[in-house]
């Protein structure tokens, strides 16, 4: 049984910055892709950013490229999503999502555990 567990989201004015962070219970957490997705109301689970097992490869969508970052700290058992330059638009809850997988994926099918998520607002 994998859990993960979103931290960071809160309440920000537009053109500020937050950094989400998911803490993974898992014996190895290398052997996982992750990804973040959010959800706004009324709208679909979408993909934000993907990061494959070892960080070498990342991905985003095309409304967060140039803004937002993916990483993670597989000694911390940890991935992160720094946001910058948020937007009204960015307002959704937030999950992080895991495959047991080296690479991540774009749909949320294809992943095997999610987190509870964070409520992420953008006040304009």
């Amino acid at each position: 049984q994998v859990r993960l567990v979103e931290s960071g989201g809160g309440l920000v004015q537009a053109g500020g910055s937050l950094r989400l962070s998911c803490a993974a219970s898992v014996l190895t957490f290398s052997n996982y892709a992750m990804g973040w997705f959010r959800q706004a109301p009324g709208k679909e689970r979408e993909f934000v950013a993907g990061i494959n097992w070892i960080a070498s490869s990342t991905g985003y969508a095309d409304s967060v490229k140039g803004r937002f970052t993916i990483s993670r700290d597989n000694a911390k058992n940890t991935v992160y999503l720094q946001m910058n330059s948020l937007k009204s638009e960015d307002t959704a809850v937030y999950y992080c999502a895991g495959r047991l997988d080296r690479s991540y994926n774009y749909y949320v099918g294809q992943y095997d555990y999610w987190g509870q998520g964070t409520q992420v607002t953008v006040s304009s």
